[in-house]
């Protein structure tokens, strides 16, 4: 079998509903000239339906909407900033921070094995929405990756979004 197969997960429709794609070159935009993760942490939508995990004076965190593995996050800038170089001292200090405590959260909420950290900056490293860095935070089990994912390109994720975030901001320190 070749290519990615297609697994139909509507319960997402409410958390896409209303952003749109720019053209293939540019980023994932949302409304108003605002980039993707800016319209989400900017929206009148409860936490717990965006789904973000931890707002703080520059940065917040979110979960993946398309996530690797359950209790897969992503650290960011509260504004869109392309390149590490492109934020202030003060967003850097928290954004890393950020990172910091919420694999210290994924760890006592999720109790993984492991835990992959990192940026992919730049379409060519990889960057989905190149506008708006993003640290991915990403627990990891031994057999996480299964024939699954390699044979029939389709992930399988043991528990639902939202549970994933009740857990894991349960444990997040305020």
């Amino acid at each position: 079998m070749s290519g990615l197969e297609h697994l139909w997960a509507g319960w997402r429709q409410s958390y896409v509903e209303g952003l749109a794609d720019a053209d293939a070159t540019g980023p994932v935009s949302g409304e108003g000239g605002l980039s993707l993760f800016e319209s989400i942490e900017q929206a009148d939508i409860p936490d717990d339906e965006s789904f973000i995990v931890h707002r703080g004076a520059t940065c917040f965190v979110l979960m993946n909407a398309y996530p690797y593995s359950s209790g897969h996050m992503l650290v960011l800038p509260r504004r869109a900033v392309a390149a590490l170089g492109d934020l202030t001292e003060e967003e850097y200090g928290e954004l890393w921070g950020t990172v910091r405590t919420a694999v210290v959260a994924l760890k006592e909420g999720l109790s993984p094995q492991g835990v992959n950290v990192g940026l992919n900056l730049g379409r060519a490293a990889g960057a989905g929405i190149e506008g708006h860095l993003h640290v991915h935070v990403v627990p990891r089990w031994s057999g996480d990756t299964n024939f699954t994912t390699t044979t029939a390109g389709t992930r399988v994720l043991p528990e639902a979004l939202g549970e994933t975030w009740h857990r894991l901001r349960s444990v997040w320190p305020d």
